[in-house]
């Protein structure tokens, strides 16, 4: 359960169903806006929008959706602002969860949170009462079948000031300051590694076990969280 973040998140994403397609090309285009407009739409000079428009590509969302998302992100298209919303929440058991949403109608998307959080004795909380839980840190994660030798590339890593490492589901799982997850991205790139996810995630700074029945339900909520279409992430401080 620790690993509810974007990597798991965008691992479900590219198996949805036909039916779910439409809300994932809205998430989907939503993110590669918010990357044009943090860091501008040149690909080449924009490592997030990159990345964003490479997992789009990779759900087959149509090359128009892309550019009108691009052209939204650095004013030059048309339609509502999208902003970018934190939703701090308890969930069953009093689990703590940080919510994501890219959305262009907040009224719209706190409806429709609230509407699902109700269904699993959750609630919103108030601001940062949950939030303080969390950290915000740079997470990247390369296969292990294309390290060929890990304890040199550790030591290496360790030079340039990584906070962690340690393997997850067949990928070395990379933890870097915020301010250095751009450097340290870079010199692996650099030195021939393949990147398969470089992002800014809230971490949990304490993880909390729960029993089994919690934990059913914690899983539909956010199975619920993430047929949303304004919901692009989330968070949770389960062991």
């Amino acid at each position: 359960m620790s690993g509810h973040s974007k990597w798991h998140s965008i691992k479900h994403k590219k198996g949805a169903a036909d039916a779910k397609r439409s809300a994932l090309f809205t998430k989907l285009a939503h993110t590669v806006t918010i990357a044009a407009r943090q860091g501008g739409g040149d690909i080449d000079m924009n490592p997030k929008l990159s990345l964003a428009v490479e997992k789009a590509k990779q759900a087959n969302m149509p090359k128009d959706n892309i550019d009108r998302a691009i052209k939204r992100g650095t004013g030059d298209g048309s339609g509502n602002q999208v902003e970018e919303v934190l939703y701090e929440i308890f969930g069953p058991g009093g689990v703590g969860i940080l919510v994501q949403a890219l959305t262009n109608n907040k009224n719209r998307t706190v409806s429709n949170l609230k509407h699902i959080l109700s269904k699993y004795n959750s609630t919103l909380a108030a601001q940062n009462s949950v939030q303080w839980m969390f950290e915000l840190k740079g997470v990247i994660r390369l296969a292990e079948t294309e390290i060929k030798d890990r304890d040199d590339l550790e030591m290496n890593l360790i030079e340039q000031g990584i906070l962690d490492i340690m393997s997850e589901e067949n990928y070395l799982v990379i933890y870097t300051k915020m301010e250095d997850l751009q450097k340290i991205e870079a010199w692996l790139k650099n030195n021939s590694y393949q990147v398969e996810y470089a992002e800014i995630e809230w971490i949990a700074k304490e993880l909390i076990e729960v029993d089994v029945n919690i934990e059913e339900k914690l899983n539909r909520l956010l199975e619920n969280l993430d047929e949303d279409e304004d919901i692009s992430d989330y968070y949770t401080n389960v062991k």
